[in-house]
């Protein structure tokens, strides 16, 4: 496609020829891209004792971003396309584009960037190194803008290795021997996913040149003779995406990544990482082949039964885990496979019982992850074990925690519930019936490993001593920029469940995202 011409269904002027000047529906997701990156960079410069000056650059950022979104979101509700296209060699161009299932994960990263901030700057006051780890953390999230907005495999690639490379510092901030391990682990896993992506890409350039992603796919219309390469394709970049997606068997990194910082463990779960790779997967099976055409080659089939293996796979690990976050990390495993059977189901109701679940298991597993770290840092708590009593001393981060886990399960009215009623009457539309099998059996897992937990909170006597409590002072149970995100993230799983069909709810989006790639 020649940047200099405007492609069909986009209004004028939202494409930036090279030499051109932008206009607002070019400029948009350039400045989205920028709101994270710029003040990052400016604070790997800040001094440490900077205490006031890197928190304002960290949330003018991300205040910025959201409501530059919020542009976005009403923009893309009534049909107006944000594209910016920068030619870089004949044939090949960087392209960020703004369609429904991009605005949706880019609020989710936002929304939760914002509310993860709040959390970290608090979380790390008194540590080494925070320019540092807040500049990677900016870095990290502008990868997570740029892999949301790629309008194209080139782009989605180009941000999913900055991806790799910016979280590497994160895992490793400590500088302690276990956690360099994780972090290597994490980086040999991610970069070996990412050179399978590469190489896909690189294939399918060469079966069918540059590919953007279109909804409904572009691929329907080659050859017979293409088709066997095309199967190939599939594999290697459903494989090489799975890595981060965290599918079975490639999902061994992210238990050992959790001796990241409370705030990077809520990142690499709820926004960035694991949502990329589950992200990819659907831009793949919905935006580059199509999901009828992907089912009529016979590749859905296939990913369906590896996403259920990994979701019964990971319920079942997490039960005989006593690390907390290890169990939560297990649970990662599990929940997000939703999203991919979701897709591998060809229904726009499953899809949309998948679509919806990316938003919904992120509000959900950020409220556990920095309840997890709020007991740890309050209380020296890290184990399941450790947990008897701890909701009458922190009641406020366990009833956070308490909504958390019952979302998963799936108890109305909470956000998961809406999820697996989705996936369920997805699958009965579609015929899977054995879908519901795995559904009750995941539903029952999670049950299995969130509900002793609860009780241990709740109901056994507290012990004579913590691990090691400390004493942040004032009438909170632990400091406030700790307390409130869990506890606004617990309330946004609530209204996401009672308020699913309002306008502009993750639902609502989703459903639009089904409609438009279904044609309906």
């Amino acid at each position: 496609m020649n940047a200099l011409t405007n492609p069909p269904g986009i209004l004028p002027g939202a494409v930036f020829a090279a030499g051109g000047l932008m206009d607002m529906a070019a400029l948009l997701p350039v400045l989205i891209l920028l709101s994270s990156l710029l003040p990052g960079l400016v604070i790997f410069l800040v001094k440490e004792e900077s205490r006031a000056l890197r928190a304002t650059l960290n949330l003018f950022g991300a205040i910025f971003k959201l409501m530059l979104v919020g542009m976005m979101i009403w923009g893309v509700w009534h049909g107006r396309v944000y594209e910016a296209r920068l030619p870089v060699v004949p044939g090949l161009e960087l392209v960020l584009h703004a369609d429904a299932l991009s605005v949706l994960f880019v609020t989710l990263s936002t929304l939760l960037w914002l509310i993860a901030t709040i959390y970290a700057i608090g979380y790390l006051e008194n540590s080494p190194n925070r320019s540092r780890f807040f500049g990677f953390y900016s870095l990290c999230v502008s990868a997570t803008m740029g892999i949301a907005l790629a309008g194209n495999l080139m782009t989605f690639v180009l941000f999913y290795e900055i991806l790799t490379l910016a979280t590497f510092p994160l895992v490793a901030h400590r500088g302690t021997a276990k956690a360099l391990r994780g972090a290597k682990l994490y980086l040999a896993y991610t970069m070996s996913g990412g050179a399978l992506v590469v190489i896909g890409t690189i294939w399918l350039h060469v079966v069918a040149g540059p590919i953007d992603f279109v909804e409904r796919g572009v691929l329907s219309g080659l050859p017979a003779a293409r088709h066997g390469q095309l199967i190939a394709i599939f594999a290697v970049l459903i494989t090489g995406l799975g890595v981060k997606a965290a599918l079975v068997p490639l999902h061994g990194w992210l238990p050992i990544a959790m001796v990241a910082p409370a705030p990077v463990s809520a990142l690499l779960h709820a926004v960035a990482v694991v949502k990329a790779g589950a992200f990819g997967i659907l831009r793949v099976i919905y935006d580059v082949y199509g999901v009828e055409f992907a089912a009529s080659l016979g590749l859905l089939a296939a990913l369906s039964v590896v996403a259920a293996a990994t979701i019964l796979w990971g319920s079942i690990k997490a039960l005989s885990e006593n690390g907390l976050k290890r169990r939560l990390a297990y649970s990662t495993v599990s929940q997000v496979s939703y999203i991919a059977l979701g897709a591998s189901i060809v229904g726009p109701i499953a899809t949309i019982g998948g679509m919806v679940h990316l938003v919904h298991q992120g509000i959900m597993k950020i409220t556990l992850f920095l309840c997890a770290g709020n007991y740890a840092e309050t209380l020296g708590i890290h184990d399941v074990s450790e947990m008897d009593g701890v909701g009458r001393r922190m009641p406020w981060t366990t009833l956070a925690f308490s909504v958390g886990a019952l979302g998963m399960i799936g108890f109305p009215p909470i956000a998961g519930f809406v999820t697996k009623w989705y996936l369920g009457l997805g699958a009965v539309t579609a015929g899977a019936y054995w879908v519901l099998l795995v559904l009750a059996l995941s539903t029952l897992l999670n049950a299995a490993y969130f509900l002793p937990i609860l009780y241990r909170a709740w109901f056994l006597p507290t012990p004579g001593t913590w691990p090691q409590e400390h004493d942040h002072g004032g009438r909170f149970e632990t400091m406030p920029a700790l307390l409130w995100p869990p506890v606004f993230t617990a309330l946004l799983s609530i209204l996401a469940g009672l308020f699913a069909g309002a306008p502009f709810s993750p639902l609502e989006w989703a459903t639009l995202i089904a409609k438009r790639e279904y044609g309906l």
